[in-house]
C-alpha cells in the first residue's frame, strides 16, 4: 500500500481540516471529546463491557472479516501509548487480505474506550483482551502483534494466556529496557502537568521524534487529534489518564520476563528508532546511551527459545507506517 494511503482510510473526513500549512492545520481540526468520538476509524467501531476497579467501563475494538478466503487464523492488533488503532490501516487491510480475521482493541484508558481513574496495569488490560476474545468467540490461539505500549502488553498476555497466543509480533516495543535505572520516578501529578501543557508546536516535535523519513504532512493529523482531545471539557481526565499509562509503564517493566516467552516470536524495530519513556525527567549523562532498539532487540532475542529480529532500516518508531513496503512483507512471512 502506498504511503500516501497509509493513513487516509481512516482520517478521510478530516482532508478539509488538515489542509493548509502544517502550523494550521491542528488548529483547524474539528474539537474532539476524550474518547475520540469524532475521529474516523477505517472499520465499524464495536463495544464491550468490562469491569475494572468496581468500575463499569466500555472497550472499544474493531472486528474485521477477512476479504480473501479465510486461513482460520485470527490477528489480534495491540496499539501503542500515542497511537489510536486507525493507524493500523494498512496492516489490517494486509492481513484481511490473506484471509486473516483481524480484532483490534482499544484497551481501556486509550482512545476509543473508557477513561477511569484508576491505576491501569498489563494484568488487567490483558484479562481485559482475553474476555474479549471470548466474548467473540476467538477460542484459538492468535497471531498477537503488538506496538509500543502494545508491545509490552502484548508480552504480559502472552506471558499470562501462552496457550492463546501462536506467534508473538513486537514491532519497537517500549520496555526493552527497564526505565528505573536511569531515570528517576515521577508523580502522578507532574505526569500530568506535563501532558496539560502540550501545544501544538510541542507536540508536533515529539511526535516528530518517532520518525525518520514520514513527510510531515502525515504526521499533523496525530497534531489534530491530540489538539482536539485538549479543546475538550474534560482533557483534565484525559491527561490524569495518559499520566497513568506512563506510571503502568515505568512500574511494570517486563524485560526480566523475555526468557519465559514459550511461542516463537519477531522483534520488529527501525534501524533509527530511540524512543526512550520518561527520558525528559533523567540525566542526560545516563540517558544517552538509552533507547538504541536495533541493540536491545538482539539482546532480548538472544534469550528467548524461538526468536528472530528484524530491523527495518530508514524508519524510526512505527515502521508499519514509514517503510511499509519492508514491515509487512516480514510481519507475513512470520506469520506464516
Amino acid at each position: 500500500m502506498a504511503r500516501a494511503k497509509v493513513l487516509v482510510a481512516g482520517l478521510g473526513l478530516l482532508a478539509a481540516a488538515m489542509a493548509g500549512t502544517p502550523s494550521r492545520a491542528a488548529e483547524a481540526a474539528p474539537p474532539l471529546g476524550i474518547g475520540i468520538e469524532g475521529w474516523p476509524y477505517p472499520y465499524p467501531v464495536h463495544f464491550f463491557d468490562v469491569v475494572n476497579g468496581g468500575q463499569p467501563l466500555r472497550m472499544a475494538y474493531m472486528d474485521v472479516a477477512p476479504t480473501a478466503p479465510p486461513n482460520g487464523r485470527t490477528a489480534v492488533l495491540l496499539h501503542g501509548k500515542n497511537f489510536s488503532s486507525d493507524y493500523w490501516a494498512n496492516v489490517i487491510s494486509d492481513l484481511t487480505g490473506l484471509g486473516t480475521r483481524v480484532v483490534v482493541p482499544d484497551q481501556v484508558g486509550f482512545n476509543k474506550s473508557s477513561k477511569p481513574d484508576l491505576d491501569y496495569s498489563f494484568d488487567e488490560l490483558s484479562t481485559n483482551t482475553a474476555a474479549l476474545l471470548d466474548r467473540l468467540g476467538v477460542a484459538g490461539p492468535v497471531d498477537l502483534v503488538g506496538h509500543s505500549t502494545g508491545g509490552m502488553l502484548a508480552v504480559r498476555f502472552a506471558l499470562l494466556h501462552p496457550g492463546r497466543v501462536r506467534r508473538l509480533v513486537l514491532e519497537d516495543p517500549i520496555g526493552l529496557e527497564d526505565y528505573r535505572v536511569n531515570i528517576p520516578p515521577q508523580t502522578t501529578a507532574t505526569l500530568t502537568a506535563a501532558e496539560l501543557k502540550q501545544t501544538p508546536e510541542s507536540y508536533r516535535a515529539f511526535i516528530a521524534r518517532y520518525f525518520v523519513v514520514y513527510p510531515k504532512e502525515e504526521q499533523e493529523p496525530f497534531v489534530a487529534q491530540r489538539m482536539g482531545i485538549a479543546a475538550s471539557a474534560e482533557y483534565d481526565r484525559w491527561a490524569k489518564s495518559s499520566a497513568e499509562a506512563y506510571q503502568m509503564i515505568y512500574r511494570q517493566p517486563v524485560r526480566s520476563e523475555y526468557r519465559d516467552l514459550a511461542m516463537p516470536v519477531l522483534i520488529a524495530v527501525g534501524a533509527e528508532d530511540r524512543t526512550v519513556v520518561m527520558k525528559a525527567y533523567g540525566d542526560p549523562a545516563r540517558t544517552a546511551a538509552m533507547g538504541n532498539f536495533p541493540v536491545l532487540a538482539r539482546a532480548a532475542c538472544a534469550e528467548v527459545k524461538d526468536c528472530s529480529v528484524s530491523v527495518i532500516e530508514n524508519s524510526g518508531h512505527v515502521p508499519h507506517l514509514e517503510q511499509p513496503g519492508a514491515f509487512l512483507p516480514a510481519l507475513n512471512a512470520f506469520l506464516k
